[in-house]
């Protein structure tokens, strides 16, 4: 299969003259509709930004200006310091992400597809920067993973999704340098709320949630929130299948306007976690031997693989006004995560200088062909607790108002580990045969445990038109690696200050420009030759930026440049091969755009741009080398036109670009990765006009325009292909 290739400023432009030129005819259409007809849709001032927003609950259109993200306080985006994004509950409704990477697939500085079409993780790059783990929150603590085992939430759950990028040790302790993604779980409503919504669609999938709130008195102190879903489908890959269950109860306490406690669970099984697999260069970016490409559904692994995650929650959000100085608040969530997987993973091209067990057997005049193949069986059992405690003081003092918080938060976790990992027959990718793997047991593996005691203290001051941000923290870092089949241990205590700095001033016309510096740190894992456990990474960033975000108007457009350093970062060991020392450097600069507007009733636009200088600046091996997988260029766009009157009243048209520039597909960056546009549309009608009101029907549809591309590599072995053209119909029902 012949790869389509399009040049991507071409692609790009075509997609921005497609959007407008749907803009300009659907403005048109409404122009000549007769505003005395019949309208059955009722549109007010609180629908485009008049009504009163939480950092912890809906936003009124899909320009939030309010998040809890950066400052663990409920604050406007135009006195926080950092960058922040928000995708919102309406904004999720439009595009019916199916992963909470996905929702992010029209915000800046965030690369979504390294991983491809999977959605079995949602794992993100965010300006330059990865992690081992998923570095995600909800509801305000981190959701703790270990090797295969992450905790995925299903976006119908949840209120809204934030990314904030840039380093946020200051306030959540060890994290990647990039930034964090944190979610918002729905929370009970006091009005009711009853909806049932159905899904059909591509790769078989069929779909199914509900979602219920109301007072259960009538004064509204208690109220309960009941959301859930079942999902089947097919992956993109063959016979690879996605499969869940989840449900999430919720109750909230709140005698009065001063005490608020909401009981939080969410309990989600997912039988079949989909396809996490990778290809090789040749037969995805390059051509086969025989001219050749790897379909796009193609899959390398056993008819039998299987993986499936379970995972359970249950925690609260406690916060009580005892005057109008002091309002104490906690957070606290248990988990248990169980991951399981029999799985065939490909290597690479069977060749002379492979050395490959999988390749036995096999004539050299047919390794270009063959696939090798290594095994993997892992049984894990994941358990994490955490609580953060939290005291927000408002005062004033003379006439500076501060908003002063400090808090104290504490987590561990605990990973066991049984894993074998082993070798597999190879398979010719010109005629695959797929069969039954005889998988080994899993063995005893590891041990893996980290906790983190972190204070903080945090100082948000307002004098005249300046607002200054400033905090500190500490936090005790305490790991310990048990390796069952020998019962040797490593263990490693860490204490670690980080800091922030910020500064805004504040336009009367909502223009805000700001300055900050931040700090982060992350562990590094493994040892050294001589057996020695890596301190931890550090992350420093400068970054100034301007928002302009108007009182009255649902209207959020930043700008921001920075440079963010990572040091102390794993480089090889010169004299060991195979082994790493500590001292490498790599630094990110970039710009970042961002517009969110609902410009009138009738029409919402996204737009974004990201550009990012990505390098090693200090390694032993790859000195100025760019990072693999790290687009230097992105861009998106989107707008959506509803119908408000006219024989049309009710319908949405809606369509956008993404674009993804090229990266390199290696660390010695020996080869790149071409760039992609790909397309996305729905169309949308409200049942309001049949006496259905909040109902509605659509259908969505990904990568409109069908193309076929890599989305990324991070080896000579390891590409991923982009995600297909995906149709979804949506049916949703309120009553």
């Amino acid at each position: 299969m012949i790869q389509k290739r399009v040049r991507s400023r071409t692609r790009l432009a075509a997609a921005i003259t497609s959007v407008l030129g749907l803009w300009a005819g659907m403005a048109q259409a409404d122009t000549s509709s007769d505003d005395t007809a019949e309208k059955t849709i009722t549109v007010t001032a609180s629908d485009i930004g008049g009504a009163q927003e939480s950092a912890w609950g809906p936003s009124p259109t899909i320009a939030a200006k309010r998040s809890a993200t950066a400052t663990k306080t409920d604050t406007p985006l135009e006195k926080t310091p950092q960058s922040v994004s928000v995708v919102t509950r309406e904004e999720m409704d439009t595009h019916q992400p199916q992963s909470v990477k996905e929702s992010l697939g029209y915000t800046p500085g965030v690369t979504v597809s390294s991983r491809g079409s999977s959605n079995t993780y949602d794992v993100v790059l965010i300006r330059g920067f990865g992690s081992v783990n998923q570095n995600n929150y909800l509801d305000g603590l981190k959701l703790a993973g270990n090797f295969y085992t992450e905790a995925v939430i299903d976006p119908y759950m949840l209120e809204r999704v934030e990314l904030m990028r840039g380093p946020t040790s200051v306030l959540y302790g060890n994290s990647s340098p990039g930034g964090i993604i944190s979610m918002v779980s729905k929370r009970p409503t006091t009005e009711p709320l009853r909806e049932v919504q159905f899904k059909m669609g591509t790769d078989n999938l069929f779909q199914t949630g509900f979602d219920f709130s109301d007072a259960l008195d009538d004064a509204g102190i208690y109220s309960y929130r009941l959301t859930g879903l079942a999902r089947d489908e097919n992956d993109q890959q063959n016979f690879a299948k996605e499969k869940r269950y989840a449900i999430a109860p919720a109750f909230s306490w709140k005698p009065n306007d001063q005490t608020n406690l909401t009981l939080l669970a969410n309990i989600q099984n997912d039988p079949a976690t989909g396809y996490y697999g990778w290809l090789p260069r040749t037969g995805t970016v390059d051509p086969l031997a025989n001219g050749s490409r790897l379909p796009v559904d193609f899959n390398e692994t056993a008819s039998n693989n299987m993986a499936a995650r379970q995972q359970r929650m249950v925690g609260y959000n406690f916060e009580h006004e005892f005057d109008d100085v002091f309002t104490v608040r906690q957070n606290l969530r248990y988990m248990k995560l169980r991951y399981d997987q029999n799985g065939l993973y490909g290597t690479n091209l069977c060749s002379v200088n492979s050395g490959s067990a999988s390749c036995a057997g096999i004539a050299p005049s047919e390794y270009n062909h063959y696939l090798s193949r290594g095994s993997v069986v892992s049984r894990e059992k994941l358990n994490s607790f955490a609580v953060d405690t939290q005291l927000q003081s408002d005062f004033k003092t003379g006439d500076v108002r501060h908003t002063l918080l400090a808090g104290v938060d504490f987590s561990r976790m605990r990973n066991d580990i049984s894993a074998t990992f082993g070798t597999a027959p190879a398979l010719d990718v010109y005629n695959p045969q797929y069969g039954d793997f005889d998988f080994d047991s899993a063995a005893p593996y590891q041990l893996f445990r980290i906790k983190q005691t972190g204070l903080y203290v945090q100082e948000q001051g307002e004098w005249n038109n300046w607002v200054l941000t400033a905090g500190g923290r500490y936090d005790w870092l305490e790991q310990s690696t048990l390796t069952r089949s020998t019962g040797a241990s490593t263990d490693r205590n860490d204490g670690e200050f980080t800091g922030r700095l910020g500064l805004n001033y504040l336009f009367d016309n909502g223009i805000s420009p700001y300055v900050s510096y931040s700090e982060s740190f992350e562990p590094n894992t493994g040892s050294s030759f001589s057996g020695q456990t890596f301190s931890p990474s550090k992350g420093r960033q400068y970054e100034a930026g301007v928002k302009y975000i108007p009182n009255d108007r649902p209207i959020v457009l930043t700008g921001a440049l920075y440079q963010l350093t990572k040091t102390n970062n794993l480089t090889a060991d010169p004299d060991h091969p195979f082994f790493s020392v500590t001292g490498g450097e790599i630094r990110s600069r970039g710009v970042e755009l961002e517009a969110k507007a609902a410009l009138t009733t009738d029409i919402n636009v996204t737009a974004s741009y990201t550009y990012t200088d990505a390098k090693y600046t200090k390694d032993n091996t790859l000195q100025d080398k760019r990072p693999y997988q790290i687009p230097e260029n992105m861009a998106s766009l989107w707008g959506d036109y509803t119908f408000h009157g006219g024989p049309l009243y009710g319908l949405t048209l809606g369509t956008g670009a993404r674009f993804i520039g090229s990266s390199y597909g290696d660390a010695a960056n020996s080869f790149k990765v071409g760039s992609s546009t790909v397309m996305d549309a729905v169309v949308k009608y409200d049942l309001g006009r049949f006496g259905l009101d909040g109902s509605s029907v659509a259908v969505n549809v990904t990568n409109l325009l069908d193309r076929e591309y890599v989305a990324s590599c991070f080896d000579a072995q390891g590409c991923f292909w982009g995600a297909e053209r995906r149709v979804v119909a949506t049916a949703t029902f309120r009553f």
